[in-house]
């Protein structure tokens, strides 16, 4: 082996002193970038932005978010642009409330006097639907942000630094392993792992001095669900970025009053499913 070479040449103190450094050094990025989401889910709220490029069956769209975020409970409130349209959206316990133009309102049969849209994603999830609202994406920036729980310490590789937002960061390309985002629900792994026909995503990170998360990018390719040939059209590539700066900034997050909202999961998740739909 070459490592026993080395031991028996005159020098070879020198060279394993470096190799154990080397060996620290990965490590302590490793660890670094491991408690990441720790880290910013220590700051408890931020400033966020969020955008998302998304492209299926020959046709894209971008949607772009801005707003705030408690890094802790995962609630987030922002103003969404997509397809030209603005929507106001809100996430509180897992449900997503969007406040979508009367046009969308109107294609969707709403009515009149029901002004935000309720979508319970764990309702949507065990429907077997994608995550597709009425602007073609409902996007719950909690879940891009909850990948960073997920990274192991394989593959973790340090690119460089860069600049975010006036920060000085240092950008790591991970890997977020698919059983961690299960959180231990084998069928949800199980669904992840066919939607993504992998057991890992991958990521990039950009983290600040204190470890905080500036920046991160994940692309994914979404599948149709397996031996549904038809659906092959319907293959969804996204790619995610999401940014976070004025840590502890105020945010908080109320849902809509009652008599103002409509449940429209169940048209949504049916929406999903219709020939044709991307």
């Amino acid at each position: 082996m070459l490592t026993v070479g080395l031991a028996g040449c005159s020098d070879g103190d020198d060279k394993k002193a470096g190799q154990s450094k080397d060996g620290r050094d990965k490590a302590s990025e490793s660890q670094t970038v491991r408690a990441a989401y720790r880290r910013t889910a220590e700051a408890d709220t931020a400033r966020m932005t969020l955008t998302t490029k998304a492209a299926a069956a020959g046709e894209s769209v971008t949607a772009r978010g801005d707003g705030v975020m408690d890094l802790e409970e995962g609630d987030s409130r922002m103003t969404l642009t997509a397809q030209g349209q603005k929507i106001e959206q809100r996430v509180l316990d897992g449900v997503v409330y969007q406040k979508a133009p009367a046009e969308q309102r109107s294609q969707l049969r709403l009515p009149p006097d029901k002004t935000w849209m309720k979508i319970d994603l764990a309702r949507l999830d065990s429907s077997g639907s994608g995550s597709s609202g009425a602007d073609g994406q409902v996007s719950d920036p909690a879940e891009s942000f909850e990948y960073a729980k997920g990274v192991t310490d394989r593959d973790v590789t340090k690119v460089g630094t860069d600049t975010i937002d006036g920060a000085r960061t240092t950008h790591y390309r991970v890997k977020a392993d698919v059983e961690a985002l299960a959180e231990g629900d084998p069928a949800r792994a199980k669904a992840l792992r066919e939607q993504l026909g992998t057991s890992s995503l991958p990521l990039d990170m950009w983290l600040d001095d204190q470890g905080r998360l500036r920046q991160q990018t994940v692309r994914l390719t979404l599948r149709p669900e397996s031996g549904d040939a038809p659906k092959q059209s319907r293959t969804v590539t996204s790619t995610t970025t999401l940014k976070f700066s004025d840590f502890g900034t105020e945010a908080d997050v109320e849902a809509p009053a009652a008599e103002d909202t409509v449940d429209v999961t169940g048209k949504v998740a049916q929406a999903t499913k219709s020939p044709g739909t991307a």
